[in-house]
């Protein structure tokens, strides 16, 4: 099957859901290199039902680098750029970070029956001072036409300007999204969605309620070199104002059962917030 073929296989048969794995929910933050690995042997065993349940259902598995690759990102600032001999070898070692804890994600999701391949972004991508400018997509493309679910993670990249930088899984999904525009993408962190100045989860976001809601936004409390919550809602945003048929759900993965009926039923009364083009009817 041609990369063409296959693309055209995904656009007239499957649709394609995004889903990622917080970092802040495979991991615990506040500790080095600390996986919950019961929380990842939980998601794996929903999204087994899901698959099990929806055999047509075609998912791009992505994860964030958590207390793994955070912590050695922040101590050599590799996003900001990669030149001297010390910052070069910090890049391998956010690289290794980064492999460590991918190695048991997938490890808990083979386990459970999902078939999972590991598809390094780092060897298929090149960046430009910080954003993606070419993405070797056909090894996805192909995997998710024969039934497999591809899984990509925030990784190091080659960077034109910069050296190298990192590159979080919102940036690899945005940037995937015009290749597989995926019906949905799931953002499961360990908030139940987005949080307004109350602390009450701000139900709806919209190109439209965007700058009300930025005042509200915050970075993330822990080491996140990729900018956090405001990054996140910033560049699904801006993803949904570019692609109006995709919507997007920033959600809890502690919820029980949350991940499976997000993927089984989609049109089901949400939890969490959901990011879309339209505007709310008055």
């Amino acid at each position: 099957m041609t990369e063409a073929s296959s693309g055209e296989f995904l656009r007239t048969q499957h649709s394609v859901v995004f889903v990622k794995l917080g970092g802040s929910l495979i991991t615990n933050k506040r500790r080095q290199s600390t996986p919950r690995l019961d929380v990842l042997k939980m998601l794996a065993g929903q999204l087994a039902d899901a698959l099990a349940a929806k055999p047509d259902l075609r998912i791009l598995l992505g994860h964030g680098s958590g207390s793994f690759g955070h912590w050695e990102a922040d101590q050599y600032q590799t996003r900001q750029g990669v030149h001297s001999p010390e910052q070069w070898r910090g890049f391998t070692r956010v690289s290794a970070a980064a492999l460590t804890l991918n190695r048991l994600v997938i490890e808990s999701f083979v386990e459970a029956g999902v078939p999972v391949l590991s598809l390094q972004p780092s060897a298929a991508v090149l960046a430009r001072e910080g954003r993606i400018i070419d993405y070797n997509a056909g090894p996805i493309q192909r995997a998710l036409a024969y039934g497999l679910v591809p899984l990509v993670f925030g990784d190091i990249a080659f960077d034109d300007v910069l050296g190298g930088t990192i590159l979080s899984t919102e940036d690899i999904f945005v940037y995937l999204a015009q290749v597989l525009r995926p019906s949905q993408i799931l953002l499961l962190g360990n908030a139940p969605g987005v949080l307004g100045p109350d602390r009450q989860t701000i139900a709806t976001i919209t190109p439209e309620s965007l700058p009300a809601v930025q005042a509200h936004l915050r970075v993330s409390g822990y080491t996140d070199v990729t900018g956090g919550m405001a990054d996140k809602v910033n560049q699904m945003v801006a993803l949904v104002r570019r692609y109006p048929d995709i919507e997007v759900r920033i959600m809890s993965g502690y919820e029980s059962g949350s991940l499976r009926r997000a993927l089984v039923d989609p049109s089901a009364p949400y939890t969490g917030t959901l990011i879309h083009a339209l505007s709310p009817v008055s």
